[in-house]
């Protein structure tokens, strides 16, 4: 018997100790393979190469993975490789305007937005630089389109020569928001659905409690499409020369415009397949063998060209530990992207309120750091959440750190409450923003419950303890009790604006009442300080910290080692990158109708999934701003 306990023993520990050695080996392997992959020499960017630009890049603000983070991320399931930031994409083309080995830009392909990507407010940043590019180096930009969306053509009108297949057809038809209201289903399945809420145009729970759009709904969302839809049509009449009234005319009369219409009325230059678009862009650099049988032209794409180490550029994820770690005054640049939720997460699309406060408060303590660029795409979520970052944005302030905001696509509620605490705060005039008001949700299951034989009872040792129970609905005191966290949290929310803003209390309550506003319209009315982009903002905030036009900058989320990748990944803790974002039914513009509407209705139960303030007390944007 004492040898068998041995034998089983001795079976047990080698065991341990072979898995152990085999996952040690593996993690060195995976390391190597890492540096091996990191390490790859840059290839030679032959002169006259045009700079390609696939539209079908998700442009973020926050810089996507590093090499190393996409590789783990491949190896265990996961990871986007198809992802650019707006500085990386910003600076690769002010970049490739003084590059004598660039000869100009191509365009192509179709947007296909995932998260808070390819905003209409980020392609007006990426279309103003493309215009700069072509007035300083005189170089062309050639854009070539099949089927082009509205996205695709903004940016598209800023080229000189734009090609659209033959067979291609644009979409002129106009902007629109259609919310899906589930009131009637709820109803019909026996889920009860009680809100909580201060400001009338405060329409997120609208789609649980109504069966269309309220009036107040209606006429905020009328202004602010309105609004977006002149921002577009300026951009392409200052790009094609074609009058707004002129271009409103033709997609009311057309709507969908066919290749031969969109030719005569100006909009493109030319119809033509690729490869003849390939053939002249081969003779413009300058090949002399000229043949519809090439396929490629003197190119280097925009992952490969962000990279290259040379002049000012640098890529988005390229900040070294050394960087971070030197003793040269700097700028840091924090990304609030996504949802504000409560908690610790890291996951990709949520701006979680303790980690980011902990990044904020390292920023603050670290002597080196001169000054705080917030660039907030947020439609806001957990009050709590945003509460907990203000704090420690107003806490820099004092500390003698400039905060300046930069908003992109949408900084609206909890992203506008996160920016009051800004020296100064840009917008473009088409960022979506304001939706100064709050609410609380409170879904319950006792109809459905108990339509299947289910019930519920309890005990509880105070009158308010089960209060945020599902099985039942509220009882109106404790519908009182929450009501008080509404109202109180929205007086703290017009106080914050009022202090930050430099206005009164009444003057925000004139423009609060959970409405939003455009870019725009949010100077008018003093909710930003001007407008402008990325760039605008970051060379202010050097300025206003002291530091000089090349200073250092560096980026928050900042890259993680790849040792902790691993241990992420291999413990569970780290989710697919963008899998948050993923839809069972499609995703992007290219979807089609029935699974672009069946995704939307995943997103928006998904959404209340990510609910997780602890008082249920909420500042986000109307519940389906998705603009189409």
């Amino acid at each position: 018997m004492k040898n068998f306990f041995k034998i089983v023993f001795g079976t047990f520990f080698a065991l341990v100790l072979f898995t152990l050695c085999v996952s040690l080996l593996g993690i060195a392997m995976l390391i190597a393979l890492a540096r091996l992959s990191s390490g790859k020499k840059d290839p030679t960017i032959e002169k006259g190469s045009y700079l390609v630009v696939d539209l079908s890049t998700n442009i973020t603000d926050t810089p996507p993975p590093s090499e190393n983070e996409r590789f783990v991320g491949r190896l265990f399931g996961g990871g986007d490789d198809n992802a650019v930031s707006l500085r990386s994409l910003l600076g690769s083309i002010d970049q490739a305007g003084k590059d004598d080995r660039i000869k100009g830009i191509f365009l192509h392909g179709s947007f296909e937005p995932a998260g808070y990507g390819s905003g209409f407010a980020a392609l007006k940043e990426v279309r103003e630089a493309v215009t700069a590019f072509h007035a300083s180096s005189h170089k062309p930009v050639v854009a070539y389109l099949v089927s082009p969306s509205k996205r695709d053509y903004y940016l598209a009108s800023a080229a000189d020569k734009i090609y659209l297949n033959p067979f291609g057809e644009m979409d002129l038809t106009g902007l629109a928001a259609e919310p899906m209201f589930y009131k009637g289903a709820l109803d019909k399945y026996g889920v009860g659905v009680q809100v909580t809420r201060v400001g009338k145009y405060k329409s997120f729970v609208e789609p649980f409690i109504l069966q269309k759009m309220s009036a107040e709904n209606r006429a905020q969302t009328e202004q602010l499409l309105g609004d977006l839809w002149g921002q577009f049509k300026t951009g392409i009449e200052q790009g094609r020369q074609i009058p707004a009234a002129q271009l409103q005319a033709i997609a009311d009369e057309n709507g969908i415009v066919n290749a031969q219409t969109a030719k005569e009325k100006g909009l493109v230059t030319d119809l033509a397949y690729l490869p003849e678009v390939i053939d002249n862009l081969r003779r413009e650099a300058g090949d002399s063998t000229v043949s519809l049988d090439k396929s490629t032209f003197k190119q280097v794409d925009l992952a490969t060209y962000a990279k290259q180490k040379g002049g000012k550029m640098e890529s988005a994820r390229a900040t070294s530990m050394a960087t971070l770690m030197d003793s040269d005054p700097k700028l840091a640049v924090v990304y609030a992207e996504g949802d504000i939720v409560d908690g610790d997460t890291d996951a990709t699309g949520y701006v979680a309120g303790d980690r980011f406060a902990r990044v904020l408060r390292r920023l603050r303590q670290d002597p080196k750091v001169k000054g705080i660029l917030l660039r907030v795409n947020s439609p806001g979520g957990s009050g709590l959440a945003s509460e907990v970052i203000q704090r420690e944005l107003v806490l820099a302030r004092q500390a003698g750190k400039p905060v300046i905001v930069s908003m992109g696509t949408v900084a609206a509620s909890g992203g506008y409450y996160i920016s009051t605490a800004a020296d100064r705060v840009f917008a473009e005039p088409n960022t979506i923003t304001g939706s100064i008001g709050v609410f609380g949700i409170l879904p319950n299951i006792q109809g459905i419950a108990n339509n299947n034989g289910i019930t519920f009872d309890g005990v509880k040792t105070g009158k308010y303890a089960d209060i945020f129970s599902a099985s039942r609905p509220r009882t109106p005191d404790e519908l009182n009790v929450i009501q008080r966290l509404v109202d109180d949290f929205y007086s703290k929310f017009k106080d914050r604006v009022a202090t930050g803003r430099k206005l009164t209390v009444d003057q925000v309550e004139e423009i609060a009442q959970g409405r939003v506003w455009s870019g725009e319209q949010a100077l008018k009315i003093g909710l930003v300080d001007e407008l402008g982009g990325l760039d605008q903002a970051l060379a202010f905030a050097k300025n206003k910290s002291g530091l000089p036009g090349d200073a250092k900058i560096v980026e928050y989320p900042a890259p993680r080692e790849f040792a902790e990748q691993i241990a992420e990944w291999l413990s569970g803790e780290k989710r697919p990158l963008a899998a948050s974002r993923l839809s069972l039914f499609g995703d992007g513009a290219h979807a089609g109708p029935l699974a672009a509407q069946l995704g939307q209705m995943q997103e928006d139960f998904e959404a209340l999934a990510h609910f997780n303030d602890p008082m249920g007390v909420y500042a986000r944007l109307p519940f389906d701003l998705r603009v189409k």
